[in-house]
């Protein structure tokens, strides 16, 4: 599994109608990688109450970002951190919606062409795609 942001998804005006805001995308898994995240959500945010590095899993390639997810009594949604370091602040009701998006990445092999988004930001905040081949 990979982790790469992009901030012109429009590929310099190649596809005009792309929603210009910038985005975080999970992608290069299969359904193995799914299950893996799906479990590493759910034991350090949900059951731990930790914080979750992306870039500390040994299955996760960092292309040009890291990715840490953290508790929050409110929805912040993905912020940047510093020098393309990136923090998503959500409670822990969003994480477990989180992990019901993954669950059909890790149990249905159907589901390996398609993708989702991760959470519904609010307007400005990152987008967080969870996509096997990468496109949306």
């Amino acid at each position: 599994m990979k982790v790469e942001f992009l901030d012109d998804i429009t590929d310099n005006g190649r596809y005009p109608d792309a929603d210009p805001d910038m985005l975080i995308r999970l992608y290069s898994f299969d359904q193995i990688e799914a299950s893996k995240l799906r479990a590493a959500i759910q034991f350090q945010l949900v059951e731990r109450n930790d914080v979750l590095d992306l870039s500390t899993l040994d299955f996760i390639q960092t292309e040009n970002c890291t990715l840490r997810f953290e508790i929050s009594k409110q929805k912040k949604g993905i912020e940047p951190s510093f020098d393309r370091n990136f923090v998503c602040q959500m409670s822990i009701e969003d994480y477990e919606n989180m992990i019901s998006i993954i669950e059909p990445f890790a149990n249905d092999e159907n589901e390996m062409s398609g993708y989702s988004w991760l959470y519904d930001p609010a307007k400005g905040k990152i987008n967080l795609l969870f996509s096997p081949g990468g496109t949306w």
